[in-house]
């Protein structure tokens, strides 16, 4: 299974929940992998001045952004990276506690701020930090995961379970894998004068 099978289930109207009762805990580690392997597959080739380049996007708009002046901000390279990394390890943090019984107790998010992210060094170390974090937190899981435990992930949202609190992680690395090759296709043309 791709990430590219997740985004077609989710466009013929199956909620996420409906997709992660169709997953095992094996087929979640292969989308964590496939995700990871394709962020690094779209950022092959790029160097360290890519990472901090400064896209256009005239659609930027993150209503969630900590400071107002940076709601309409064009995120770099190193800022998607670390945005989407976080939100990954926020989301199997979630699906591994309720996993194993755990009432949902508040975001478990930490996103490493992406002015420091400066090099392809640090984006590369940070994919697979994530991965390792990812795959780890799936392998703390016991062997019946208690999928009756759910929580809801915003005021107007189903219920979810283990299985797809892990999945909106994955699911939220694929919405952002086209605007990483966007911003990779910017920086490779700026660098070379097109």
């Amino acid at each position: 299974m791709q990430l590219s099978d997740l985004t077609k289930m989710r466009d013929e109207g199956k909620s996420v929940q409906e997709i992660g009762d169709s997953l095992s805990v094996d087929d979640l580690r292969a989308l964590t992998n496939a995700s990871i392997d394709e962020m690094l597959e779209s950022i092959e080739g790029c160097e360290d001045a890519d990472v901090p380049f400064v896209p256009e996007d005239p659609e930027a708009n993150d209503p969630a952004a900590a400071d107002d002046s940076d709601v309409g901000l064009a995120w770099t390279l190193g800022h998607v990276i670390v945005h989407a990394t976080a939100s990954g390890e926020e989301y199997g943090f979630t699906g591994t506690q309720l996993a194993r019984g755990v009432e949902f107790m508040g975001r478990p998010r930490y996103e490493v701020p992406w002015e420091t992210m400066e090099t392809m060094d640090q984006c590369t170390h940070r994919l697979e930090e994530s991965r390792r974090m990812r795959l780890a937190l799936l392998d703390v899981w016991p062997d019946e995961p208690h999928l009756d435990v759910t929580y809801k992930p915003g005021p107007n949202a189903d219920p979810i379970n283990a299985k797809a609190a892990f999945l909106r992680g994955l699911m939220h690395d694929a919405a952002h894998q086209d605007q990483v090759r966007e911003i990779v296709r910017q920086a490779k043309a700026a660098r070379n004068g097109s």
